[in-house]
């Protein structure tokens, strides 16, 4: 069965599909692999595809090359939130791929490169596997945008890192780099390869009985409908906080190049 991410190839995703392994690299490097609707709608398809079509047994997601990604495109951004909210807020492009990611019943492998901001951290965390090289530089900076928690972020960080490691990521906001990602346990490992220790994990991986990894990726997640409702609970919250005066004041300190001025507000 041939993949509509490899027959139609999108210009910002290279897909290919050799041996069972299904590699889906975001080739934007001109904007660190920046994300946009259309783009997370692209992924999330392939995603979809993948579950569903035999050919594919592991996927990994990468950057195409020295980042993985830099999170929501601002400039997409500024036009999304300057536009009326059709439907519910999990509806909406960014939610619809981290949907696709956390219910994608196959191995799913992520390989870290440069920057990893905002949704490329969140997206980890529904990866099974996670591998960096120490070039990686990570964030998760929703609250220095005026924003919040997405993806479940605000549940699974704390199973992953515990507590205090979860609440240091998340409200800080801070850049933090491989060896505090391994030890908030968002990463398996830091590799001087990144993209081949996934490969070779992957291949690892497809040599394995597909119907056994499946169902016991369904025993570890047997919340996954939890987890699903804890994305469109947080994707509620995020569009409520879209366009308050924190964020305005976020994107007005980013647009003049300045530092942010949140005293004002309670």
């Amino acid at each position: 069965m041939t993949l509509n991410c490899i027959q139609q190839p999108h210009p910002h995703l290279n897909a290919n599909l050799d041996n069972g392994i299904l590699t889906l690299a975001i080739n934007r490097p001109e904007a660190k692999n920046a994300l946009y609707g259309q783009l997370y709608l692209t992924i999330a398809s392939a995603l979809d595809e993948a579950d569903q079509n035999p050919d594919v047994r592991v996927v990994i997601l990468r950057g195409e090359n020295a980042d993985f990604s830099a999170g929501n495109d601002m400039q997409d951004f500024m036009k999304f939130i300057q536009s009326p909210l059709q439907g519910k807020a999990g509806d909406t492009p960014p939610f619809v791929v981290l949907k696709s990611a956390a219910k994608f019943s196959k191995p799913l492998i992520a390989a870290v490169r440069g920057v990893a901001i905002g949704i490329g951290v969140t997206i980890l965390l529904h990866a099974d596997l996670v591998y960096t090289d120490n070039s990686a530089l990570f964030q998760i900076p929703f609250v220095s945008l005026g924003l919040s928690p997405e993806g479940a972020s605000s549940q699974l960080l704390i199973q992953q890192a515990g507590y205090h490691k979860a609440a240091e990521l998340l409200l800080t906001a801070q850049k933090f780099n491989a060896e505090k990602a391994l030890s908030a346990g968002l990463v398996n490992s830091i590799e001087d390869d990144v993209y081949a220790a996934a490969h070779k994990q992957a291949q690892i991986l497809a040599a394995l009985p597909l119907a056994s990894l499946k169902q016991t990726k369904a025993l570890m997640k047997h919340n996954l409908p939890d987890i699903i409702e804890c994305i469109d609970h947080e994707a509620d919250i995020f569009m409520k906080r879209v366009g308050s005066p924190e964020m305005m004041e976020a994107v007005q300190a980013f647009m003049q190049k300045r530092k942010p001025d949140f005293t004002q507000f309670n």
